[in-house]
């Protein structure tokens, strides 16, 4: 097993779910989308070098592979032997024969072959892509949540002098044990939408489960991807912040939410169907219909259990539920990056500063509406106050190599001296554009840019373009590719202004000293 079976970052989810959270190894597996036998493999390694939850801080992702997966030596095809799996599914039908039975005798005909994790790997692996397997659900007090969206909207007036008409969407979500069902209507499935309305659900039952089973929505769920595990960065951040763990549902396996399928049904019915002759103008004015119709739905009686919902809840889940943390998770998203030679990394058009010896190293960074934190291998490497200025740079001076020598590559001085190889006009173009930032080390993706387009259009042309970006005060690498794209460097400047006076008069300019 490898880093390319798994990721670091599945593994840690594995301790924190199995540790953390007491889950068993199938719901593990299903959370974060790998065999049960890889979890149990995971936990073992972790456990024959005594490390449990919550990892140590100072245990990068590479340190931690080394620790768990040292390099094994290869198995060829004449050592491992044929895995016959159609046998040992036909031979796990008669009595008290197991796997654990079947790897033995293997294992007598073939001594160098594959382990008993690896044997159950290649078995389960061939049942669950060839048999279409089935478990029927049991459901322990405060175990799981399931979650869904109805598939009827309600119509909301959102301009009514143009009579203009949005779609709210309608979240479900139902306990496992009392089918305690809490409903919100919100104009999106959006992630932002589905974590609040998550958030939410947890605060009106007043405690959050072990285990929260949504369908496969792509706001919650991501596909399988070398870099991040199979559930949405953002949607596994809120689930660690409240200490719940996230178990999709298999594709098209109704069953295996079926009950929020029928909550979703009885949501429809007894709540959507009776207003929908009534006109909402906001989406509070809905969700404010919505609560008392949806109490009557929780004290129904049961058809064939004795109780209610709301009876079963308070009786059998409501202690059974976890404490909710003392203060309310705070939306925020993930984004992998990469910081860029100047030691910044892009988030929405604006630039933050990490470290500079981080330069070029790819980066994860967490977002929300006011902070800006970004991490390298599970480590917290800066935090920034969030600005939604475009082109703008937010750089904290203690990520800066002292006086920009000696540890950085490049300078303000070097890219002017290699500015001046193709002319005085570039030169002066490139000392505006550096002296323009609060640091030059801010202009040099810019500068570079400029200098580049040289191999494209030639030096004589680039020199022609800038003093033209001179003149008309263009000082951006969009203005420079115009000129050059149009010819407009071919054509003749104006007499009354010559490069040399408007470069000893612009604003910008700090002087030679500057870059000194």
């Amino acid at each position: 097993m490898s880093r390319s079976h798994i990721s670091m970052r599945k593994i840690r989810e594995i301790l924190r779910l199995r540790y953390s959270c007491g889950c068993s190894y199938q719901e593990i597996a299903k959370s974060i989308g790998i065999s049960a036998s890889t979890a149990v493999e995971g936990v073992k390694r972790a456990k024959a070098v005594n490390l449990s939850w919550p990892v140590p801080d100072n245990l990068g992702d590479e340190e931690l592979e080394i620790k768990l997966y040292p390099p094994a030596q290869k198995i060829n095809k004449e050592q491992r032997g044929e895995i016959d799996c159609i046998y040992i599914h036909k031979e796990l039908k008669c009595k008290h024969v197991t796997l654990q039975l079947l790897w033995s005798e293997y294992k007598e005909k073939y001594p160098q072959g594959i382990s008993y994790s690896q044997f159950c790997d290649v078995y389960r692996g061939w049942r669950n892509s060839t048999l279409d397997v089935w478990m029927h659900q049991t459901h322990k007090a405060g175990e799981r949540l399931f979650v869904d969206y109805a598939g009827q909207t309600m119509s909301v007036v959102t301009d009514t002098s143009e009579g203009e008409v949005g779609e709210a969407q309608i979240f479900v979500a139902a306990l496992g044990a009392s089918s305690f069902t809490y409903v919100e209507a919100t104009w999106t499935q959006a992630l932002a939408d589905w974590l609040k309305s998550h958030v939410n659900a947890f605060e009106y039952y007043g405690g959050c489960p072990e285990i929260v089973v949504p369908d496969n929505l792509k706001s919650g769920v991501h596909k399988a991807h070398l870099y991040e595990p199979d559930i949405n960065p953002t949607y596994q951040d809120m689930a660690s912040y409240y200490g719940v763990a996230i178990i999709p549902t298999r594709s098209r396996s109704p069953k295996d939410k079926a009950k929020v399928e029928n909550a979703v049904q009885q949501v429809e019915r007894q709540i959507l169907a009776k207003l929908r002759n009534r006109t909402f103008f906001s989406l509070s004015e809905l969700n404010q219909a919505i609560q008392p119709l949806l109490d009557v739905l929780n004290r129904r009686p049961f058809q064939k259990l004795p109780g209610s919902r709301l009876s079963h809840f308070q009786d059998l889940e409501k202690q059974a539920l976890k404490s909710l943390p003392t203060t309310r998770y705070e939306y925020a998203e993930w984004k992998k990056v990469k910081a860029g030679f100047n030691y910044h990394i892009e988030l929405d058009k604006h630039f933050y500063s990490v470290p500079y010896a981080l330069a070029k190293e790819s980066l994860y960074v967490r977002y929300g509406p006011t902070i800006v934190e970004i991490f390298c291998q599970n480590k917290c490497v800066a935090t920034h106050v969030r600005s939604y200025g475009a082109n703008g740079y937010t750089t904290n001076t203690l990520h800066m190599p002292k006086a920009h020598q000696a540890q950085v590559e490049w300078t303000p001085e070097r890219i002017v001296s290699w500015a001046k190889k193709t002319g005085e006009a570039t030169a002066k173009l490139i000392e505006v554009i550096m002296a323009s930032r609060a640091h030059p080390q801010q202009g040099f993706r810019t500068c570079l840019g400029i200098l580049r387009l040289g191999k494209s259009y030639g030096e004589d042309r680039l020199e022609l373009a800038c003093k033209r970006a001179l003149e008309i005060g263009g000082h951006s690498y969009k203005n420079v590719e115009s000129i050059l794209k149009n010819k407009m460097d071919q054509q003749s400047l104006s007499s009354s202004s010559e490069v040399n006076s408007l470069s000893d008069s612009h604003e910008y300019i700090r002087g030679q000293k500057y870059f000194k």
